[in-house]
């Protein structure tokens, strides 16, 4: 198995994609601490997975909101029980507002922003002082659409989500010499809860494409979950030792074939970064 005994911890593994990763981290022989923000649903979760467990794995459920420093410490203090932590998985994250930009509040504004990014950062910071004390790690953050393409009527996710990647790239760079390889996936569209939420607000809110699209995917359905959760367990695992600070997409990279994959992710590949002329074989006048 390639996570077996390896000590693990997924924010947002109540429901989702979250789910998925926690799954496929336990069927791959991790032991893995989870997290959510309603106590209902860690309790639940926790009842529905401890039959999946084999002999000796933990999994252990903890409530936490990632934006609140305090309970991100504790959620730290519980994994600290398992011993030394070897990856962790940022997927916990939400839309926040749905509209036009001119309509949307600051307090909405600042709460994704929370969520999102500060939440990420408090949990890498935990991540990384354990990490450091070990000789190393995995840090794994969950990006999104808004990361590579504008989202009318998402400001704030697309925001965040692109702020998670260069907080990615950042880390990666300032945590290479201390073996923390830090990663990016991009699951592609997904049918969850923010499938739902799109939904719920209506072309009017989330715009007559954006909508078509999610409406599509709720029918029809979407990428698969278990492609994000799959290249999760590849960067928690030792096949990726060495690969840092890239933004992967579940679906169209070739990470199923390491090797090539590896190559191929040197320098600025999979990462955001201006492009110039000569990338697009444009030679302007000067």
């Amino acid at each position: 198995m390639k996570l077996s005994g390896l000590n693990t911890l997924i924010t947002g593994g109540s429901q989702g994609l979250g789910r998925h990763l926690v799954e496929a981290f336990l069927a791959e022989g991790a032991n893995v601490v989870f997290c959510a923000r309603t106590a209902a649903d860690v309790a639940q979760t926790q009842i529905e997975l401890n039959s999946q467990l084999q002999p000796g794995q933990q999994l252990i459920g903890q409530t936490c909101d990632i934006a609140d420093p305090a309970s991100v410490a504790a959620l730290f203090a519980r994994t600290a029980h398992l011993g030394r932590l070897h990856a962790v998985v940022n997927n916990a994250g939400i839309y926040g507002p749905i509209g036009p930009t001119e309509d949307l509040t600051l307090a909405e504004w600042t709460q994704a922003w929370q969520v999102n990014v500060t939440g990420t950062l408090l949990v890498c910071q935990h991540a990384i002082r354990a990490m450091k004390t070990h000789g190393g790690g995995k840090i794994i953050n969950i990006s999104g659409g808004g990361a590579t393409n504008p989202m009318p009527r998402f400001a704030a996710y697309a925001a965040t989500k692109a702020a998670v990647v260069r907080l990615t790239e950042t880390l990666a760079e300032e945590y290479r010499a201390n073996h923390i390889d830090v990663n990016a996936i991009a699951p592609g569209a997904l049918r969850t809860r923010l499938t739902a939420q799109v939904l719920a607000a209506g072309p009017e809110l989330a715009g007559a494409d954006f909508f078509a699209k999610n409406k599509k995917w709720s029918d029809e359905g979407a990428a698969d979950p278990k492609l994000a959760a799959a290249l999760g367990v590849f960067l928690a695992s030792s096949a990726s030792d060495g690969i840092t600070g890239k933004l992967i997409s579940a679906q169209w990279d070739p990470w199923k074939e390491p090797a090539k994959f590896r190559t191929l992710a040197t320098g600025d590949v999979y990462t955001l970064r201006r492009i110039v002329p000569e990338d697009r074989v444009k030679n302007f006048p000067t």
